[in-house]
């Protein structure tokens, strides 16, 4: 459920026209898609989710670069990519949907054209990683959200999410220990870094 002082943020976007764009950002397990997921359910119709993770390179390419051990990394999506559809998603066309990516879990991949964005909605709700971080090409994206929400938890909550989340995807629990405590937590450094840049922080229960 939505606290009313951030329902009351969400409606203010609403009412200002054109279109608003509303990020979320937080390290991996911070709860960003249950926030998203919170206002989204609490303006039905309203409001459409563009995770960024809908970028993440295929797993075919992380393995030809040599990136898939690092996978969650900032160079590990297509930046301009996300950029690009933002730019889409600020400036709606009359009767146009656009279409964005969706990254399954259960696939390792993202799949194309999953989320479809109509131009009627009045709000775009996108959340990831690195909203706020000013490299590798992820910094036009911060001046493209009119408002950006830092999800946190507790790091002894967030991490046992995380590996949690890890083994429902196939990983061994030793294995999705190494990954939380390894390249999660180096990207995690990176986005907490970045927490200064949020309109506001929101703690995710």
């Amino acid at each position: 459920m939505l606290e009313d002082s951030l329902a009351v943020r969400v409606a203010a976007l609403m009412d200002a026209r054109p279109r608003r764009i509303l990020g979320i950002v937080g390290a991996p397990g911070a709860g960003k898609s249950t926030l998203a997921a919170a206002v989204a359910a609490a303006f039905p119709g309203r409001c459409v989710v563009v995770p960024m993770d809908g970028f993440h390179l295929a797993q075919s390419e992380l393995e030809r670069l040599g990136r898939a051990d690092r996978k969650g990394a900032p160079d590990t999506f297509d930046a301009a990519g996300y950029v690009a559809l933002l730019r889409r998603l600020r400036a709606p066309v009359a009767e146009v949907t656009v279409y964005a990516p969706e990254y399954h879990r259960e696939l390792h991949n993202a799949v194309a054209g999953a989320i479809g964005v109509p131009a009627e909605v009045p709000l775009v709700l996108t959340e990831g990683n690195y909203l706020l971080l000013d490299s590798h090409g992820f910094g036009p994206v911060a001046e493209l959200l009119d408002e950006v929400w830092f999800a946190e938890q507790p790091e002894v909550q967030r991490l046992a999410r995380l590996v949690a989340r890890h083994e429902q995807f196939g990983k061994a629990p030793a294995a999705a220990r190494d990954w939380a405590h390894g390249p999660d937590q180096r990207n995690a450094e990176l986005v907490a870094a970045t927490r200064a840049r949020a309109d506001v922080v929101v703690p995710v229960p």
